[in-house]
């Protein structure tokens, strides 16, 4: 039996690093010497391919007699670009990094065709190094054509998994101290649309907290605000235990923008969504994705964008300066300049910055209830990080009470009020 694990090298989403926990538990095989590196790369844009590659030159530098192995997305979309690297002994796709014999095998490329997968196998991992938090992947793939997304292409057609591999996975994870899970996919709103009848992510939510007492807190990882059912609004006004951090692929704000990225959704549906949810739980927090300098935005469409903010009182936001992947129809549209791009990303960040700063300091003075990870700091149910002023208290993975009293920079200050292991 080999002495020594693979490292495993992740970039991109949760769903990533749901894959990457089981590629540490199957990439090692009896009599192996785990001299390799694994990288579970990402394809959203050309920025995190730049930084997969320049870390793979680093790991050869650094580790000139190890096997590296090339997976994930971006693997997947151009497996010839990464395999004629010098620096890469091997190529695996998204089916095959999720199977031990792919790592027992010696073959240089191996990629099957993602847009054919009909399932996803049901993998059961312990947990994610110890760690309070974990995510569980629930569904694969999409079957939506945004005309920026290369990420169908690296994941092919929507499937969810049984409910009964997600239970399993669950439990197991509670039964090793997982304390809060995050249910994790591609689109995770469509759950369920590839079984028979009218099975729905906010019922399959619901079974979940029903049969796991023990689980007290879950989180969803992202949603889309023209996909979320009657099933899923229920449960977040009548379930405290589905966390109020709701994370919306928004992308823009401006309908003509939405409308040539080819989204399923308008301006108004994503203030709509924010007000229904607020509606039903006054203490819910917003996220989204918003892309900058989408190809033919202007300066009044970008406003708009920026207006979003507001508007849907969105707190944690994700930008992005729009990057142009071959092969989507936005890549052949009149492109805004990189600088454009850059600028109005910033102006994006910074608007989030301010708000994020405007809710922490709402906090002030309040109690929270905080799930304790590691060196004293923690979450909030809506996800706000927290640190306690006492940092000799051992309370990893435990969920405490805190009274907060004051900001840092983006950080909560707080004092223990109760331990509530319960």
């Amino acid at each position: 039996m080999t002495d020594r694990k693979s490292d495993i090298v992740t970039f991109g989403c949760r769903l990533n690093a749901y894959e990457s926990e089981v590629i540490r538990e199957i990439a090692d095989v009896p009599g192996g010497s785990g001299n390799r590196v694994i990288f579970n790369t990402c394809a959203v844009t050309a920025e995190a391919e730049r930084q997969a590659r320049q870390a793979i030159r680093r790991a050869r530098r650094e580790r000139p007699d190890a096997e590296i192995i090339v997976t994930g997305c971006a693997a997947q979309i151009d497996p010839a670009r990464y395999a004629a690297m010098p620096e890469v002994d091997r190529v695996l796709g998204n089916t095959e990094k999720l199977t031990a014999k792919a790592y027992a095998d010696c073959e240089p490329v191996v990629v099957s065709d993602i847009m054919s997968a009909t399932e996803t196998a049901g993998h059961l991992i312990d947990g994610f190094d110890g760690r309070a938090r974990a995510f569980v992947q629930v569904q694969q793939g999409c079957d939506h054509r945004c005309t920026f997304c290369i990420i169908p292409f690296g994941r092919g057609p929507s499937r969810s998994l049984s409910f009964e591999v997600i239970a399993a996975q669950v439990d197991r994870l509670l039964d090793n101290g997982v304390r809060e899970i995050v249910l994790s996919g591609v689109d995770l709103t469509a759950y369920g649309a590839d079984f028979p009848g009218e099975t729905t992510l906010g019922q399959m939510a619901r079974q979940l907290l029903d049969q796991a007492p023990s689980l007290r807190r879950l989180r969803l990882s992202s949603i889309d605000c023209i996909e979320i059912d009657d099933d899923l609004l229920a449960l977040i006004e009548d379930e405290p235990r589905l966390m109020p951090q709701f994370h919306l692929s928004l992308q823009a704000g401006s309908d003509m923008i939405l409308k040539r990225m080819k989204r399923r959704h308008l301006r108004a549906d994503a203030v709509a969504l924010c007000a229904r949810i607020r509606e039903r739980r006054p203490d819910a927090v917003f996220g989204a994705d918003l892309i900058a300098g989408f190809p033919t935005e202007t300066d009044a469409m970008f406003d708009d964008t920026l207006a979003l903010v507001e508007d849907c009182d969105l707190t944690w936001l994700h930008v992005f300066p729009y990057s142009a992947r071959p092969g989507t129809p936005a890549a052949r549209m009149p492109a805004a300049s990189m600088a454009v791009r850059r600028e109005r990303a910033a102006r994006l960040r910074a608007a989030g910055v301010d708000a994020e700063r405007r809710y922490l300091d709402a906090q002030i003075g309040k109690t929270a209830s905080v799930l304790i990870e590691s060196d004293a700091r923690g979450r909030t149910e809506q996800f706000a990080p927290v640190r306690l002023e006492d940092v000799s208290l051992a309370l990893n993975n435990e969920i405490i009470d805190v009274t907060i009293e004051r900001r840092e920079d983006r950080e909560l200050l707080a004092r223990v009020r109760n331990r509530n292991t319960a």
